[in-house]
């Protein structure tokens, strides 16, 4: 790799698994030393050591996104350990799925929490830190755009703040030197690998839904595209979101 992003920090939440395991990855593999963040300590210690054994730098953090005071206080313990913030990633989310008759109203209330609620709290706290070249990726869906969310209403509802929250931010924090971005991943991770394992059909229209007919690789696919938005080369992009999908969003 080119160390495009070396002497930068990065916080990645959900980081233990999936995408946010694969994007941590990347932005470590171009120079970024890494806060690996997520409930399951023990995820974010394996991803930070896979990093370590790299030859990068990560440090794992447990936190849970729907806390506040966790929120404020991993930012802060983040500056001072790995002395500043220049990349934040909002990545985790709880799922809430079903029809709107039937879905779990509490789950429904999880998703706002650790959706658009953790991403604005985490936005607000790691300001400070950010400007003046700093970058924030948030993570939407393309169930936020699909003409029919099946089953999916409240979680693509929860996606969709989060892409406004983005496009208001990059717009009132542009002159703070701020970009913000918004991805919309279709990727490989434990949640598709429980599909094709409890609903092959479903998995399988899922995957044909694709016109590259390939789930994407959270690393080399999704972390990549995350590498070139928070380099140099993209200085002059902010408030878009990218469908890193294979062409699933609008071609499918």
């Amino acid at each position: 790799m080119s160390g495009l992003l070396e002497g930068r920090v990065a916080l990645v939440t959900g980081a233990g698994q999936g995408v946010g395991r694969g994007i941590a990855l990347a932005l470590a593999a171009e120079g970024a030393s890494v806060a690996v963040a997520g409930r399951t300590v023990a995820k974010c210690e394996k991803v930070a050591d896979e990093i370590a054994t790299r030859g990068g730098e990560a440090w794992p953090v447990a936190l849970d996104v729907k806390d506040p005071e966790q929120v404020m206080a991993t930012v802060h313990d983040v500056v001072e350990r790995l002395g500043g913030l220049h990349i934040l990633v909002n990545n985790a989310q709880e799922v809430a799925r079903g029809a709107l008759l039937e879905v779990d109203l509490d789950q429904v209330q999880s998703g706002w929490e650790s959706g658009p609620l953790a991403t604005l709290r985490l936005m607000r706290a790691a300001h400070p830190h950010l400007c003046d070249g700093g970058v924030i990726i948030n993570l939407a869906s393309r169930a936020g755009v699909k003409p029919d969310p099946v089953d999916c209403g409240a979680y693509a509802a929860v996606k969709e703040a989060i892409r406004v929250l983005t496009r208001s931010a990059a717009w009132e924090w542009a002159d703070d030197g701020i970009r913000c971005f918004a991805i919309m991943p279709l990727a490989d991770s434990p949640a598709l690998a429980d599909l094709a394992r409890d609903e092959p059909d479903a998995y399988e229209r899922s995957l044909r839904s694709i016109p590259m007919r390939r789930f994407g690789d959270p690393e080399t696919d999704i972390g990549r595209v995350v590498v070139f938005l928070c380099g140099p080369d993209a200085g002059y992009l902010t408030g878009i979101t990218i469908p890193i999908d294979g062409g699933a969003a609008h071609l499918g």
